[in-house]
């Protein structure tokens, strides 16, 4: 079992997968900085399965942590977010930012079905 728990560990530690942060707010001040778009996951309960399944080990990682700044936030959190994020009533959802004027780039992704377009959007 110990040895199950510390394989797990290391291939989890070894995977590549998206630099989160953990609030909006530092997310768009980075995103900012760094002038990066800003994606934004907004989750209404355990966000695990998601982001083992579209966040880790996609070809498109690496152009995540290159042209963006990873926000996750949970819904109904004490953490703020633009007030159109606030009408979302499908969870999860997806949102890829413009920092400045914190306006959608594309379409909203609403749902796990959603994000198998995830890939193409981003080579848009």
């Amino acid at each position: 079992m110990k040895i199950a728990l510390l394989l797990l560990a290391a291939i989890l530690l070894n995977a590549q997968s998206v630099k989160w942060q953990g609030n909006y707010d530092k997310a768009l001040k980075l995103a900012k900085e760094q002038n990066k778009k800003l994606l934004v996951l907004i989750v209404k309960c355990n966000s695990s399965k998601v982001i083992k399944k579209f966040f880790v080990n996609k070809k498109y990682i690496d152009k995540i942590n290159k042209n963006f700044v990873s926000a996750i936030v949970l819904y109904g959190g004490r953490s703020s977010y633009p007030i159109e994020m606030y009408y979302t009533t499908k969870f999860p959802a997806l949102f890829l930012v413009n920092p400045k004027t914190e306006t959608f780039i594309t379409e909203p992704m609403y749902g796990v079905k959603s994000f198998s377009r995830l890939g193409a959007v981003l080579n848009q």
